[in-house]
């Protein structure tokens, strides 16, 4: 791998960490999909880019990927990691609410454009076996593609966004049977293509390994997985947030153990992420688990996209340039075509049908490993076959230019009628009219009379005990740490209209009172302070009211102490009074002056004698 560079098994590396960060940030100022851009880097750096002038110019051995192999392990943990946070977003809640698009529009357009490209393929040529293994590969659409560039574009929330994600979900539930189905295709291939019991027998044999290791890690994940994430959060929790390495370790291990199980039962890598993600979509560490993945995800789903510009073998476009942008124009044009006529039936407007069915029209990623599997048993032409493989690396380069042309075909028409598909905002439409955070025992009376009044609320816990509490009351209690953003953002801190934080640990509060107004200028934000100087000083931070426990709690005391006493009651309410007003103008000046627009409501009033 080394060849002449002498940079050692780490230069590809090296040379793709290099191109992360040169690309991202520069087609980030461009405005251009980071995702376009790792494609083309992939291109340019691979043996077909750069390498073929290596020889020539030697140092330029330095700036290319020699062994793509390499990268291709890492990036088939990138699209693990992917189908990881699908799984987590696949509550039996979120799948229930949304059957008619996964197991309807979805599932349908899987099988529809499976049976057309394979009727396509048949005319081509192609023997029965090879032409459906190839029309089930291209029937799929690229996740780790369409997701990401659809985020970017602001498009996951609508009907659009909704259609597309139960689409690809459906894909994803639907790449199982696919392989299996491949499986036994190939199987029959090498016998023959008989369907005699002689042959089928054993094809229908290696769905048995399947099944037990689908089983087994179903069964693993509901026993185990929620203990040892409630060990790591009480170990963070008795070190102050001080083991946060662990938590991380936890979930990389998941991942790629849930993979590793999948592949020893002759599954992929990322149906078995998927299944630990969809174990752990119930469970309180959900939005947690999502923070610490996310950064692994990005940088190893970069690695895939490279992987896949390093695979578009230029040789075979120079030597069948007709061929290959021809198959490549064609899939995208019989699955759009295909798509917005299931779209259109299961509800769309024209418009988002249009934009829906050019986003999923190109191929994708599993399209390599359902392919592959014809090549290697020989069920299609190698010629072919590898031609098509060509075209699909060209079509998932278009993705991000297709998605830019349904966008802007959508657009077009901002009255266009309004489906109701699923109801909510998106993908993860569960809106809540406050989040609390902290669940102890204010944190509690705060959500009984939210619930009392019929205001919806989410709340979030540090401490795993108060979490596990407030689930087995019925709350819906989440752990994690509110002080990062990327928590808040989670608990969809954007569409929320309050915060009210009511943990005990001032430095906690002030934490979370800066990182969501960092967030959002207009959030209410209620806050608990320990004292006025606590409360003085979370008025400075801007929140909006802040509760001072032990001030109020003295006053109260006081109070009744002096009319106890025999003191007069109405002399102990004018004093009681006027302090309260002295600690009100402490707080009000406190407050930054672009938010002095109504007086504190820090402290009651005093009662009526």
């Amino acid at each position: 791998m080394a060849g002449g560079h002498g940079g050692g098994d780490y230069k590809d590396l090296v040379v793709f960490l290099a191109a992360a960060g040169v690309v991202v940030p520069l087609f980030n100022r461009w405005k251009i999909s980071p995702v376009l851009g790792f494609l083309a880097a992939g291109v340019l750096l691979g043996p077909d880019g750069l390498g073929r002038f290596a020889d020539v110019i030697p140092w330029l051995s330095w700036l290319t990927i020699d062994d793509a192999a390499q990268l291709a392990q890492l990036s088939e943990l990138g699209v693990a990691f992917l189908l990881f946070m699908i799984g987590l977003e696949l509550s039996w809640e979120r799948l229930k609410a949304m059957r008619r698009l996964v197991f309807g529009f979805g599932m349908m357009q899987v099988v529809v454009c499976s049976a057309v490209l394979a009727g396509a393929f048949l005319l081509l040529g192609q023997p029965f076996a090879g032409a459906a293994v190839l029309g089930m590969g291209l029937a799929l659409s690229s996740t780790a593609v369409v997701l990401p560039v659809m985020a970017e574009r602001g498009r996951m929330r609508g009907n659009v966004g909704r259609a597309t994600f139960g689409a690809l979900l459906a894909q994803d539930l639907a790449v199982a049977p696919i392989l299996i189905t491949v499986t036994v295709l190939t199987t029959l291939t090498a016998g023959g293509g008989d369907l005699s019991p002689s042959v089928l027998g054993p094809a229908l044999l290696t769905l048995v390994p399947a099944a037990v290791g689908i089983a087994l890690i179903v069964l693993v994940g509901r026993l185990g997985l929620r203990p040892l994430f409630r060990s790591v959060a009480k170990t963070r929790t008795k070190s102050h947030g001080g083991s946060q390495e662990l938590f991380v370790a936890l979930c990389l291990l998941i991942v790629v153990g849930a993979g590793v199980a999948a592949q020893a039962a002759g599954l992929s890598m990322s149906l078995g992420a998927l299944i630990a993600g969809v174990l752990l979509a119930e469970t309180e560490y959900r939005r947690e688990i999502e923070i610490n993945i996310e950064p692994f995800k990005g940088l190893l789903l970069g690695v895939f996209f490279v992987g896949v510009g390093i695979g578009l073998d230029l040789d075979v476009v120079a030597a069948e340039p007709v061929l290959v942008f021809g198959l490549a124009l064609g899939v995208i044009a019989i699955k759009a075509v295909l798509i917005f006529g299931l779209a259109k039936a299961w509800g769309l407007s024209a418009r988002a049908a249009i934009e829906t069915a050019l986003v999923l029209g190109p191929a994708g990623e599993f399209a390599f490993v359902i392919v592959n599997t014809s090549l290697v048993s020989g069920a299609a032409t190698p010629a072919f076959t590898q031609a098509v493989l060509v075209a699909a690396t060209i079509s998932m380069f278009a993705v991000p230019l297709v998605a830019m042309l349904g966008q802007r075909l959508a657009s077009t028409s901002a009255a266009a009628p309004v489906s109701t598909l699923v109801p909510g905002a998106g993908p993860d439409a569960k809106d809540a009219a406050v989040l609390i955070v902290g669940f102890g025992r204010v944190g509690r009376l705060v959500a009984e009379m939210l619930k009392e009044h019929g205001q919806t609320f989410l709340a979030v816990d540090a401490d795993p005990a108060t979490v596990a509490a407030g689930r087995r009351d019925g709350y819906d209690v989440s752990y994690g740490d509110a002080a990062r953003p990327e928590m808040l953002a989670l608990c969809g801190v954007g569409t929320i209209r309050a915060l009210v934080v009511t943990m005990d640990a001032p430095g906690k509060v002030d934490d979370v009172v800066i990182a969501a107004r960092g967030l959002r200028d207009d959030l209410i934000v209620i806050a608990r302070a320990r004292d006025d100087r606590h409360a003085a000083r979370l008025y400075g931070l801007g929140v909006t009211d802040a509760v001072p426990e032990t001030t109020e709690a003295s006053l109260q005391l006081a109070e009744n102490t002096l009319v106890d006493l025999g003191v007069p009651m109405g002399l102990v309410l004018a004093s009681i009074h006027e302090r309260r007003d002295q600690f009100r103008a402490v707080f009000q000046a406190a407050i930054p002056e672009d938010r002095r627009n109504r007086k504190t409501r820090a402290l009651r009033a005093s009662l009526k004698p």
